[in-house]
């Protein structure tokens, strides 16, 4: 499975990777559905939730690469 980076947007990450719902839930990003969200990038939507973006990132990789095995 690719990585995702900072420039993936929401709607590229949810179907790439569904299981990142609930990680992106977690920190506050309950309106995954919304057609804004579809657009922004992980990097934009951490800044709007006050995120590290590469600490998403990184979280969500790890859980990609954890769903792997």
């Amino acid at each position: 499975m690719a990585q995702i980076s900072k420039d993936t947007k929401i709607g590229e990450l949810l179907d790439i990777f569904p299981e990142s719902a609930p990680i992106l839930m977690e920190i506050g990003m309950h309106c995954l559905g919304c057609p804004a969200s579809q657009m922004e990038t992980i990097e934009e939507a951490a800044m709007v939730h006050g995120i590290d973006g590469a600490l998403l990132v990184e979280k969500i990789n790890a859980a990609m690469a954890a769903a792997e095995k």
